[in-house]
């Protein structure tokens, strides 16, 4: 019940709180059920606001460097799983200060900083990430073991034994996957690097689990966990999705402030920019859900663009069928806009960055954030 979408400012990313404790709920089930560590991470959802509720089912967090670390010390009031695809030694010291795990992305990284790790007043455990040269996530941009990746060792530049001091191994194949996709993947992890589990304490399965999706299998994947464990009883089991637990718990609130019309194709010019706030739209691409409107053109029905508040020619998504003719001044509601934006939004042009709110469990919403000139002005000089 939204007792005061009236009071929500126009643009706002707004996240409900009742679907978050419903994903959080899902996921907390999933990880007691298959007896492993689910960890939240950072680059796919990092609204600390939400920190305290997150908190109450989960104790972890994955960080993607010194920032991520720091907030997860800071906000989530633990230490963080880290791993970057490159350290700064300028940076290192004060990551170890955050960090209960680092993995690094190859041994040089490891030979360079491994002296380091004796120095921490904490135990730090070492691992590093591994490529199993296996993934069926289609999108170039976010397949990690495309050939030639940058990113973890493929098997063959291990030899037969890890580096010492090695504690884990770490593998991120999935993008908002299926179960089915890691059973694949797992497969090929056990055949190209089973030979190194002996040496272990520790595998972190990454992210791309979205769990959270209407139909995602959660008994497969509970299985294909316990399974793995029982195989390998020693090695604890962590994950680290993003989307899972923001996937469909918000939405990007946004206003009709012009529609133009270019050789019989309409556009309703809004508020926000899919190129400044809603990246993934115009990386993955995907076309997102909008609250009240058909997802692909109908015919008879009023059909719009939606175009983005920037110069950026390309800055526009289309096409939406609607049941009436599109006013200026209308309200538009830009579903699942909580996972994978907030973590990728920028300030091009300087055009107004939405604002950040809450619609609390009763009903009621809480503005958190809301950005100005000062913001705008402080990320450049």
């Amino acid at each position: 019940m939204m007792n005061d979408f009236y009071k929500i400012p126009s643009p706002c990313f707004v996240l409900e709180e009742n679907l978050l404790r419903k994903n959080l709920r899902l996921i907390r089930s999933v990880a007691d059920e298959a007896s492993i560590e689910i960890i939240l991470a950072f680059k796919g959802f990092a609204m600390w606001s939400a920190f305290p509720i997150v908190r109450e089912y989960f104790g972890g967090a994955t960080a993607s460097s010194l920032s991520e670390a720091r907030l997860c010390t800071d906000e989530m009031k633990t230490k963080a799983h880290t791993y970057a695809p490159v350290y700064d030694p300028v940076e290192f010291n004060q990551l170890m200060k955050c960090s209960s795990h680092i993995t690094f992305n190859s041994v040089s990284q490891f030979e360079r900083f491994s002296s380091k790790l004796s120095t921490s007043d904490h135990k730090i455990s070492a691992g590093i990430r591994i490529n199993p040269e296996f993934s069926e996530v289609e999108t170039e941009l976010y397949n990690p073991c495309a050939p030639g990746s940058r990113l973890g060792v493929i098997a063959e530049q291990l030899g037969d034994k890890l580096p010492e001091g090695i504690e884990g191994l770490h593998f991120h194949t999935l993008c908002e996957s299926y179960s089915t996709d890691l059973e694949k993947t797992l497969t090929a992890v056990e055949a190209k690097f089973g030979k190194f589990f002996g040496q272990i304490k520790w595998v972190n399965m990454g992210g791309g689990h979205l769990m959270t999706r209407k139909g995602y299998d959660t008994e497969h994947l509970i299985r294909l966990l316990q399974e793995f464990k029982s195989r390998h009883p020693h090695i604890k089991i962590i994950l680290e999705p993003g989307s899972a637990f923001a996937w469909e718990t918000g939405f990007l609130k946004a206003s009709i402030l012009d529609i133009v019309e270019n050789k019989g194709i309409k556009t309703a010019m809004l508020n926000v920019s899919f190129s400044a706030h809603m990246p993934d739209c115009l990386e993955m691409p995907y076309q997102p859900r909008i609250r009240h409107a058909h997802s692909s053109p109908i015919d008879g029905k009023p059909t719009y663009r939606m175009g983005g508040n920037s110069c950026l020619s390309g800055d526009y998504m289309g096409y939406w069928s609607f049941d009436q003719e599109l006013q200026i001044g209308d309200t538009i509601i830009l579903e699942d806009m909580i996972h994978y934006t907030m973590v990728k939004t920028t300030f091009f042009n300087g055009v107004q960055h939405p604002s950040i709110g809450i619609l609390k469990s009763d009903g009621n919403f809480e503005l958190v954030r809301k950005f100005g000139y000062e913001d705008y002005k402080g990320k450049l000089s």
